[in-house]
């Protein structure tokens, strides 16, 4: 279908790719990977016929209906629900058939043949329900019923991006482009969007930097790094897997993945006493099985920084009691209580709408609580890095530019030689610290927008989509900067990779309220898709699990609480042989843990690595695999004594 031999694509004098040679095929589902500015639009661009090759042939059928989201959208006074439907331009034009037909004088048998034809042909082409179709891309898409016939001029940018969406789907293609389509959605209308691509019978070239979405969508990888486009066959997790057994033979990538490893087990050491996690730690245990495999895919990443100590951690940062917060007279949140201490990765899920935000800018003092109390630690420094933040640089100032005013503003004095270097780890190097970021990328500029949230040294961050326009690997390198990160963080995000590696604590925002969602991802999944009371009233757990748990009973008599009294003592008395084996297996884990701690300390010793010592690295090595496969036998012998005494009650 799409053929590439030996393609060579510039930007001005500098080569994107060369001698780029693949074969993408009828219904395949293809991700386009790569760090910002390696040429994955371009290549789009070729497929679209806008570039050209500089060498090489490319081939394509010339009768393939292509479908691609526009970049731009002009503001009309046309209802978004007419809007989507242009996107079906077969349609368009058989409905200008008709209205031309009918609009003719003329009477003769032939006239009213050709009308029974093109009516036969628009029922047949689903021109009946084609309404219907729309407005169900829409509402998937996050827009409300109202919405259809509300003039596109009327949209925020964001929300006109998911109307050019909604536009590309309807079209009836064979080929569909989709150039970070994830950017402008939220979790739920990412989980839709992913089901309808996995339904999509043509073939899909995508751009993306939610690894989840991509491993769940596509069956191919096209990867464009250092000059070269190479198609691996599977999705992303596989593509990394490959890359990392192409990277493994470098030293330097073990002590490089150790830092992400150990945060995922340090979350089931930190929660293996609470029965109600074991969930969230069955799938971290999960994550780091997956980690311990891919992390070498990410040895060569352009980006290394990380979240400089807060000045001080006061316990708690922060407290909050039955506040309620809104916009006017309308309160969109009511009687939120929380309280965040040092090292809590909290997440918030939620509907569109439903409070996520302004959650966070309750938090940030954005937005003033009504009701209730807040107490603040005397030194809490909240690190805010909001939605639109990039519209808040100044685009005539560079780089240095941003970190010097903010350090006057701070009342430092750092060299510029140690501010260079700071930038540095976000990706500016060189003469680029230097100029203007103006035409810089959305990506880089978010960059920026997180290096001056970090440098303010805050001891809780507040990120709200922190992930939009970042790259692959920086979206890696923000997950890794965080796990080590010493303060608390809360944390809105549709990157599904970065909640499940980062957060702790999930936290349902739905009708109003702030409550614990015990659960994973997946239940939040089965949480949107059901949506009913029981859903609701039992988050993390099914509809048919929340009917069959009887109701709370009221407080009774005191005859009530001694018998409640004597029951907990007999439960407790029952799972005393399980509670005896879950501590022999949390004493073994941290045997475990200290003898893995010292093996990596070892292996991470630069003269470990010379060559006299190649019996002794053999030897670590084995050791090391002995303590892992150790390990995991006891955690999952951990977790299921867990599971067997959440059981018990």
């Amino acid at each position: 279908m799409i053929k590439l031999d030996a393609v060579t694509l510039r930007r001005g004098p500098r080569i994107l790719f060369a001698e780029a040679s693949f074969s993408l095929f009828r219904g395949e589902k293809v991700g386009i990977t790569g760090e910002n500015g390696s040429g994955k639009t371009s290549l789009m661009a070729l497929v679209q016929g806008h570039l050209q090759p500089d060498a090489g042939h490319f081939e394509m059928p010339t009768n393939l209906e292509v479908a691609h989201v526009a970049q731009e959208l002009d503001a009309t006074d046309q209802p978004a629900l007419e809007f989507v439907l242009d996107g079906d331009s077969a349609l368009r034009a058989l409905q200008a058939r008709i209205a031309a037909a009918e609009a003719a004088t003329d009477e003769n048998h032939d006239h009213g043949t050709r009308l029974a034809t093109l009516y036969a042909e628009y029922a047949s082409s689903g021109g009946y329900d084609a309404s219907a179709r729309a407005a169900q891309l829409m509402h998937g898409l996050g827009f409300s019923s109202a919405d259809e016939a509300r003039a596109v001029r009327d949209f925020s940018g964001g929300w006109r991006v998911r109307l050019n969406v909604a536009r590309a789907l309807m079209c009836r293609s064979d080929l569909l482009l989709l150039d970070e389509p994830t950017n402008h959605l939220d979790l739920d209308a990412i989980l839709w969007l992913e089901g309808w691509l996995k339904e999509y019978p043509g073939t899909l070239l995508l751009i993306a930097h939610d690894r989840e979405f991509l491993d769940r969508v596509v069956n191919r990888i096209v990867n464009i790094e250092h000059e070269r486009a190479l198609l691996y066959r599977g999705n992303y997790s596989d593509f990394e897997v490959t890359r990392a057994m192409q990277l493994s033979q470098q030293s330097a990538l073990f002590a490089k993945q150790q830092r992400e490893i150990a945060h995922m087990h340090s979350f089931v050491e930190r929660f293996r006493a609470s029965a109600t996690k074991a969930r969230q730690a069955q799938s971290r245990l999960k994550a780091l099985e997956r980690m311990e495999r891919i992390a070498p895919a990410h040895v060569d990443s352009p980006f290394e920084f990380s979240f400089a100590p807060p000045a001080k951690l006061p316990r708690p940062l922060l407290v909050m009691r039955e506040q309620s917060v809104g916009y006017g007279d309308h309160m969109l949140l009511n009687k939120v209580s929380l309280t965040v201490y040092p090292g809590d990765r909290i997440a918030l899920l939620g509907r569109n709408g439903a409070g996520k935000s302004t959650l966070v800018k309750l938090l940030a003092g954005v937005l003033q609580g009504r009701g209730g109390t807040r107490d603040d630690a005397r030194d809490l420094a909240i690190g805010y890095f909001a939605q639109h933040q990039l519209e808040q640089l100044d685009p005539a100032a560079s780089a240095l530019l941003h970190v010097q005013r903010l350090a006057q503003t701070l009342g430092q004095r750092p060299g510029e030689q140690e501010q260079r270097d700071y930038l540095a780890g976000y990706g500016f190097r060189g003469n680029r610290v230097f100029e203007q970021i103006a035409p810089f990328s959305g990506g880089e500029k978010a960059r920026l927008a997180l290096a001056l949230v970090a440098y303010t040294r805050p001891n809780l961050l507040l990120l709200d989509e922190p992930t939009n326009h970042l790259d692959l690997e920086m979206r890696q390198a923000l997950a890794m900067a965080l796990q080590e990160y010493t303060g608390a963080v809360v944390l809105v995000s549709h990157d599904r990779h970065l909640l499940t590696t980062v957060s702790d604590r999930f936290l349902l925002v739905s009708d109003g309220r702030v409550s614990d969602f015990d659960g994973d991802l997946d239940d939040y999944a089965r949480w949107l898709s059901t949506g009913d009371s029981a859903a609701q009233a039992a988050p993390g757990k099914s509809a048919a699990k929340a009917s069959q748990e009887p109701a709370a009973k009221p407080a009774g008599t005191k005859a009530d609480a001694q018998q409640r009294r004597r029951e907990t003592a007999d439960q407790r008395q029952a799972t005393a042989p399980l509670r005896s084996r879950l501590a022999r297996c949390e004493k073994r884990l941290a045997e475990l843990a200290a003898e893995a701690h010292r093996l990596d300390a070892q292996l991470a010793a630069p003269g470990t690595y010379t060559p006299g010592q190649a019996k002794q690295l053999q030897e670590l090595t084995v050791q090391r695999a002995r303590i892992a496969q150790e390990t995991e036998a006891v955690e999952a012998q951990w977790l299921q004594l867990t599971d067997d005494l959440e059981r018990a009650g």
